[in-house]
């Protein structure tokens, strides 16, 4: 049975139209399913103690701790096969959230290491489907920036299996929702019979 990590992001809880499309995917799922709200669970602040704990050895008991909680991110990443990811697009970048989470997981001989070749990613062998929402329209167009930071970021630690799944519009009223929202399950449905 495979392990599937959903990651929630977003500020809106049950009025957020990507853990709306997160929730309906895993319930096609005949999967190990694990889900961290960065919402309901917030991650500490990435501070300097964050970057000490994770960069190098801690040398306090606060950057024990932070060394701790990264490590059980890192550990519960690495034991997914699948990663799904609610990236809704705040100001043209990801929730703070995401971010955060993105910094605790990013760790030097860890989940990437650089060789004589450039950075090679240790996080390897998974998939990794991004659930991308947004109020306007930004598919293929400069401002779709959430895609390629998103993508870069997997990439840099290894998943280079990546698909996005847009809803796109959000802000345009409720035909604009409706049709973004069937759109979106027709394709988290073929994911699904995919896995």
């Amino acid at each position: 049975m495979k392990k599937v990590l959903v990651l929630k992001s977003s500020i809106l809880a049950e009025h957020s139209q990507s853990n709306l499309l997160s929730d309906y995917f895993i319930q096609q799922l005949n999967a190990e399913i694990t889900t961290r709200d960065l919402v309901k669970q917030p991650l500490p602040y990435f501070t300097s103690d964050a970057a000490a704990a994770t960069r190098g050895e801690p040398a306090t008991e606060e950057q024990k701790k932070l060394l701790a909680l990264s490590n059980e991110l890192v550990a519960e990443i690495k034991n997914s096969d699948v990663i799904v990811i609610n990236a809704p697009m705040y100001n043209f970048s990801v929730p703070a959230q995401l971010k955060s989470y993105f910094d605790y997981i990013a760790r030097s001989g860890v989940t990437f290491q650089y060789t004589a070749e450039g950075p090679e990613g240790l996080v390897k062998g998974k998939k990794a489907i991004v659930i991308l929402t947004t109020g306007g329209l930004h598919k293929d167009k400069s401002t779709d920036l959430v895609k390629v930071y998103v993508q870069t970021f997997l990439g840099f630690i290894g998943i280079t299996d990546v698909e996005f799944v847009y809803a796109e519009a959000l802000g345009f009223g409720p035909e604009a929702v409706e049709k973004a929202q069937q759109s979106a399950k027709a394709e988290l449905d073929r994911l699904a019979k995919e896995l």
